[in-house]
């Protein structure tokens, strides 16, 4: 089909577990590449698609549509502009509720082979890569998964306690059995914190910092002056803003906003926390390539079990 037709773009939307090839095939055809989350579930399969892409001198972008929400690009600006200052926190909870029925409703559907994980893999990448967008990657990460109550090979709920190259903790939890809470991003900073819940973002700043308050204030129980407001924000255009952004990218000659790069950290992450609840310990970033593959072969012969 390549060969025939020898288009400039390629989408991909298959299943998970056949984006790598796929991206690859096109991207030495000589196409520029759009690719769904996540970009492929093995996280050494991603760092060929980016080889790949720069070999080629082609983009691979990833459909974060996500980052795009007005939202999110308004807190990623306060981020970038220094108003919430060193990580301090990061919580990140969102509720991905499924039933039953979802899962029967195809076969590759919740299986290692046909999908690679579960919820870290299927509904969290937007979460994951949020969260990475605005905090930057951690430098540590304990996992917790468990199947708790879908009848699926894969994890329907996880867990993670994170930790930051500054040392800063924080807390994450993903789940398709859990209904009814708000979803919520939390940043906090010394200068500043900013929480995403829906298209309401609500941002803190303290005067002064909360570090320079805690050396220098005289008061016991002081804390640092907070003045506190809270934006709404449109839902934005969706995936709709991925393909303009990518077309933008190929008429400038520059990196789509959600290119290979970007786009891996939300899947070394989720890569990390399945490696370290199978492990029993945290892991350390950047992922131990070859330990995740490793483990990834055993899930999808049945050698391994939670």
């Amino acid at each position: 089909m390549l060969a025939e037709t020898q288009p400039d773009v390629a989408v991909i939307v298959t299943p998970h577990p056949l984006h790598p090839g796929m991206a690859i095939d096109c991207l030495r055809a000589g196409c520029h590449v759009l690719v769904e989350k996540p970009m492929a579930v093995d996280v050494a399969e991603a760092d060929q698609m980016i080889t790949e892409a720069d070999k080629a001198g082609r983009i691979l972008a990833i459909n974060f549509q996500q980052r795009f929400r007005p939202a999110v690009e308004r807190a990623r600006a306060l981020v970038a502009e220094g108003a919430i200052g060193p990580l301090v926190r990061t919580l990140s909870i969102e509720p991905w509720y499924r039933t039953a029925y979802y899962y029967r409703t195809a076969t590759w559907r919740a299986t290692w082979k046909g999908e690679g994980g579960g919820v870290l893999l299927n509904q969290a990448p937007h979460t994951l890569d949020i969260l990475c967008h605005l905090a930057g990657m951690p430098s540590k990460v304990w996992g917790w998964t468990r199947t708790r109550y879908h009848a699926i090979e894969v994890e329907d709920t996880a867990q993670a306690m994170l930790e930051y190259p500054n040392g800063a903790p924080g807390y994450l939890t993903v789940s398709t059995v859990e209904a009814g809470v708000q979803p919520r991003v939390q940043i906090i900073g010394e200068r500043g914190a900013i929480e995403l819940m829906g298209n309401q973002l609500t941002v803190h700043r303290f005067s002064p910092p909360t570090r320079e308050y805690m050396l220098t204030s005289d008061e016991m129980f002081g804390k640092p002056e907070t003045t506190s407001e809270t934006l709404e924000f449109d839902g934005g255009l969706g995936h709709q803003a991925v393909y303009h952004d990518l077309e933008a990218a190929i008429e400038q000659g520059r990196p789509p906003r959600a290119d290979g790069r970007e786009a891996i950290m939300s899947l070394e992450l989720a890569n990390a926390i399945v490696l370290s609840s199978y492990a029993g310990g945290p892991v350390t970033l950047p992922l131990e390539r070859a330990a995740y593959s490793e483990l990834l072969a055993d899930l999808r012969a049945g050698r391994r079990k939670q």
